[in-house]
C-alpha cells in the first residue's frame, strides 16, 4: 500500500477555500504555517496577505457581484503583531 500524499493547506482559487480541509482560506493550519514561514518578519507576512486579500476580493466579486466581501479579518487581522 502506497503512503497517502499530504495535501497542503493552500488556497483553491477562485473560491478561496482550503484545498485540504475546505474551510475559508487561510484556514487555521494555513495560518500556523504562514506564521512559521514568516517568523520574525511580520511586516512581510502582512504585505503578502494584503496582496492576496486584494486578489481574492476581485475573484470572489467576479463569482458573485452582489455579495459584499470583507476580507480584512480573514486575511490580515489574525496576523497582526500581538
Amino acid at each position: 500500500m502506497r503512503p497517502r500524499r499530504a495535501i497542503p493547506h493552500v488556497a483553491m482559487r477562485p473560491l478561496w477555500r482550503c484545498r485540504n480541509c475546505g474551510a475559508e482560506w487561510p484556514c487555521q493550519p494555513a495560518r500556523l504555517s504562514l506564521l512559521a514561514e514568516y517568523e520574525g518578519n511580520r511586516v512581510s507576512l502582512l504585505v503578502y496577505l494584503g496582496a492576496l486579500a486584494i486578489e481574492a476580493e476581485g475573484q470572489l466579486r467576479q463569482l458573485n457581484p452582489d455579495h459584499e466581501v470583507d476580507l480584512y479579518g480573514r486575511f490580515t487581522h489574525w496576523a497582526r503583531a500581538r
